[in-house]
């Protein structure tokens, strides 16, 4: 029998675990209009919105 790392993703109850995997983080560069200077918007998204993000729908 194999060997299982204890920090490895496993079904428990019915439930299927590593939906983390579907997440993604988008980092968004905008132009502050007062200073000029770069800031950066992080958000956490499911991979699926992704286009709607970047397109400033979401």
């Amino acid at each position: 029998m194999g060997k299982v790392s204890k920090n490895a993703r496993v079904a428990t109850k019915g439930k299927i675990s590593g939906g983390g995997k579907d997440m993604v983080k988008v980092i968004v560069t905008e132009r502050s209009p007062k200073t000029g200077a770069y800031i950066f918007r992080e958000r956490i998204v499911h991979k699926d919105k992704v286009q709607d993000v970047l397109k400033g729908n979401v």
